[in-house]
């Protein structure tokens, strides 16, 4: 238990930070836009709850990526995969899962929740935030898979009939 406890922080941490050197750092750097997301994290706060208190935006930034969304390829996205495709390789999965994240923030916190446009209006942020949430969620996945942290769903038999 603390091992897999371990290895999800660990690679919810360097999915984040692997997602804002990419997403604050090297998109800029080659001409492409740069990714706000404590900005997007401050405005659904401040949507949510009427106000956004100094760093709270930071800490939800931070508390996503280390824990929330890592726990959603642990807990859901992988063990789904195994128990329908389990001949499919987890980069496979992780790639569609950094879209769902992609998705989620995008359109569910973004739009739904925040008010802004869908997508951001799908300007050149959003095509870095969909390569930024691959990254991360391929980065993290890759550090589940190599530490062997992986969760099964738990078979169930059918009763035979006749």
């Amino acid at each position: 238990m603390k091992r897999t406890a371990f290895t999800l922080f660990a690679a919810g941490a360097l999915a984040t930070i692997a997602f804002d050197v990419f997403g604050q750092a090297l998109s800029p750097l080659f001409g492409y836009a740069k990714l706000a997301p404590v900005g997007l994290a401050g405005a659904t706060l401040n949507t949510v709850f009427g106000a956004n208190p100094a760093g709270a935006a930071y800490l939800l930034h931070s508390l996503t990526g280390l824990i929330f969304y890592v726990i959603g390829y642990y807990a859901i996205a992988r063990p789904l995969q195994r128990a329908v495709l389990p001949q499919l390789h987890w980069s496979v999965t992780a790639t569609l899962y950094g879209v769902a994240l992609w998705v989620f923030a995008l359109y569910g916190m973004a739009h739904l929740v925040a008010g802004m446009k869908p997508f951001l209006g799908f300007t050149g942020i959003t095509w870095v935030a969909l390569w930024g949430h691959i990254v991360y969620a391929v980065v993290a996945a890759a550090v589940l898979e190599t530490r062997g942290v992986v969760m099964d769903l738990p078979e169930r038999r059918v009763p035979a009939i006749g």
